[in-house]
């Protein structure tokens, strides 16, 4: 494949990656309640993403860095619901 095509898939795996939390926003937001919400897998999730953002500054890829940004803040606001709404 043409380096085009892996940029498409990067791109189309970063969105998707970005915006993985934002069910999970909107069903606490809705609901008042992180009852059935993780907070283990939350901070496993969050870890990984920042060293996934790490890595991605080290090699310089915008789209790495990009994704991981985004995901990190989303999953901060997850887990700041979960604190208020548990």
């Amino acid at each position: 494949m043409d380096e085009t095509i892996w940029k498409l898939i990067g791109l189309g795996a970063a969105t998707l990656t970005m915006f993985g939390f934002v069910p999970q926003i909107i069903k606490i937001g809705r609901t008042k309640s992180a009852h059935d919400v993780s907070f283990l897998t939350l901070c496993q999730f969050s870890t990984g993403v920042l060293l996934w953002l790490l890595y991605g500054i080290h090699l310089a890829d915008p789209i790495i860095i990009l994704a991981n940004t985004v995901s990190f803040f989303t999953l901060l606001l997850t887990i700041g619901l979960y604190f208020r709404y548990r």
